[in-house]
């Protein structure tokens, strides 16, 4: 029996310190990473979901898979970029389709199948099923109207921010990476709005904050961690500019009860069985909702403050903790 890890060949150590923890509980482990496939691996497939993976870690019958973890996905990356465009989107989409093809036809427990995984992406869906159970979630706009988001402006004494529903970074000239932060949205980019007609945006009122919480989630337990954003000036809005600075910085976090039991209850809703939670907390003790993102990364949080997010993976991968198996509906909020 053997849990199938999906992931890439350039991902960080997240893989392998999970597949420690499911060795040391007894269980097999197969890595299957995707940007060597189809150029470097083999994956079959027959009509009744049978077949094998082959390469670098070996080769794998797919009926000894008893659960998967989907963590990351570049299949088709390798394929050569100089390959006719006309001939190469279709190479990609055809891989894509036969590894999450083969995923869904497994019929075995995912940590976190792709339909889940996409759908409690969606922002406005998180938002609004967090704010229907209880938790506060701030004023927020998302529109490419211009009228619109002046008109929110003015209802938000404390200022507005700006961020995207998606996270992605731009590249200058020099090919350095320039990952785009929350901002604070000033006057003078108020009047203007330029390219607001090309891209929608987010748009929400600018909180005051004491620390910012990542609340990591698997399975029922829940571990969360703070860091004091406000220490340095250019991670006041954003503690992701100054993320390596701040990275020794983070302090185990107890949630209060309330929000503790939300939080469980916003993951059922959503049928995730992974999720990393972003908060603010204010200066009188408001615990204020951001998003919770159903592939974040946790591996500094298993260095500072310690928390241990792949012991708690390996347990429901390999079944000895609780499993969601699929979204419920939200009832009694």
């Amino acid at each position: 029996m053997t849990i199938l890890i999906v992931t890439h060949s350039k991902d960080n150590d997240a893989p392998l310190s999970v597949a420690r923890a499911l060795e040391s509980r007894g269980e097999r482990v197969y890595r299957f990473d995707t940007d060597l496939f189809p150029t470097a691996l083999q994956l079959s497939l027959d009509e009744r979901g049978a077949g094998r993976l082959s390469g670098p870690a070996g080769e794998l019958s797919l009926e000894d898979v008893t659960a998967i973890w989907y963590r990351r996905n570049s299949t088709g990356s390798a394929i050569p970029q100089e390959l006719d465009a006309q001939l190469r989107r279709p190479s990609v989409e055809e891989s894509r389709r036969l590894v999450f093809g083969m995923m869904s036809a497994l019929g075995v427990f995912q940590l976190d199948a792709l339909e889940i995984v996409r759908r409690s992406e969606h922002k406005p869906l998180q938002l609004k099923l967090a704010r229907a159970l209880g938790m506060e979630v701030p004023r927020t706009l998302m529109t490419n109207d211009p009228v619109a988001v002046r008109a929110f402006a003015a209802e938000c004494p404390g200022g507005v921010v700006t961020k995207m529903m998606s996270s992605f970074a731009v590249y200058d000239e020099r090919g350095r990476e320039q990952v785009v932060f929350t901002t604070p949205l000033t006057s003078e980019q108020l009047a203007d709005l330029e390219g607001l007609d090309l891209c929608p945006m987010t748009f929400q009122e600018r909180l005051t904050k004491a620390v910012e919480l990542r609340v990591t989630v698997v399975g029922e337990r829940v571990m969360a961690a703070a860091i004091d954003s406000q220490a340095l000036p250019r991670a006041r809005e954003d503690w992701r500019r100054e993320g390596a600075a701040l990275v020794e910085a983070w302090r185990p976090y107890t949630l209060p009860e309330p929000l503790h039991a939300q939080v469980l209850r916003l993951m059922d809703a959503l049928g995730l069985n992974y999720g990393a939670f972003d908060f603010i907390v204010t200066p009188e003790g408001r615990h204020v909702f951001l998003e919770v993102n159903p592939s974040g990364e946790f591996m500094w949080l298993m260095k500072h403050p310690g928390l241990p997010v792949d012991e708690a993976l390996a347990d429901v991968l390999g079944g000895r903790a609780a499993r969601r198996l699929a979204p419920k509906p939200l009832t009694g909020a």
